[in-house]
């Protein structure tokens, strides 16, 4: 083991335990690997994790020496690409290069991250964030989550008043006849006390509601093809 360790630049013998902090960091799904470059046929002089599989003395990567052929020495720091093992696991790789003091790529630290299982999670999290067209589930309505039935009320007139953008003290019949119908597509009557609520709301008797809602009914079936 010592002579092995003469045989180690000193600038990649200051990556090991880098590399060794790194895995113990993110555990059992990272990998981080010291490759001695001057030998690229069996580069791999240290390596932490089992991500890939490799023992000392693998050969460096065809990644890296493409781009080291490409740039060579002015060869870019290779950051967050992505790797695809034999097995099919996908991997988050960045490759780093060391220099010695004549600016000369002398090796390089690889850090491999398998993050096939939270590709995994990241799909079952979007199908379960996932939401229907809301005009296959609610139409456009937005859900009112109220203490009591009263400010559902309120808030389904309000919003009514509001869509027909007139206030009710300029509103003619027309008008009114338009928020009973919306009211009744949204279901207010269905609830007891909403006529004499919306009667007070329009300024008119609750007679009045209910011949507006006869009134559009009665047009609105007449109306059916």
């Amino acid at each position: 083991m010592a002579e092995g360790k003469t045989d180690i630049h000193p600038e990649l013998q200051a990556l090991i335990p880098i590399a060794t902090g790194i895995a113990e960091t993110f555990g059992k799904h990272c990998e981080v690997a010291v490759h001695d470059l001057r030998r690229p046929e069996s580069s791999l002089i240290f390596i932490a994790g089992t991500v890939t599989r490799r023992q000392k003395g693998a050969p460096i990567t065809n990644i890296v020496l493409e781009n080291m052929r490409k740039h060579q020495n002015n060869c870019p720091d290779l950051i967050g690409y992505k790797n695809v093992t034999k097995d099919g696991r996908v991997l988050k790789s960045s490759t780093i290069f060391t220099r010695d003091r004549d600016g000369k790529i002398i090796g390089c630290l690889c850090i491999n991250y398998d993050i096939t299982e939270l590709i995994i999670y990241k799909n079952h999290l979007e199908e379960l964030m996932s939401f229907r067209e809301r005009s296959q589930s609610t139409g456009e309505t937005e859900e009112l989550f109220a203490a009591d039935i009263t400010e559902v009320l309120e808030a389904i007139i309000d919003q009514v008043i509001t869509s027909i953008g007139i206030p009710v003290a300029l509103m003619q019949k027309d008008h009114k006849v338009q928020v009973v119908r919306e009211l009744d597509l949204k279901g207010v009557f269905l609830i007891k006390g909403a006529v004499d609520k919306v009667a007070a709301v329009l300024g008119v008797s609750r007679y009045t509601v209910y011949n507006y809602l006869e009134e559009d009914r009665s047009n609105r079936t007449s109306n059916i093809i």
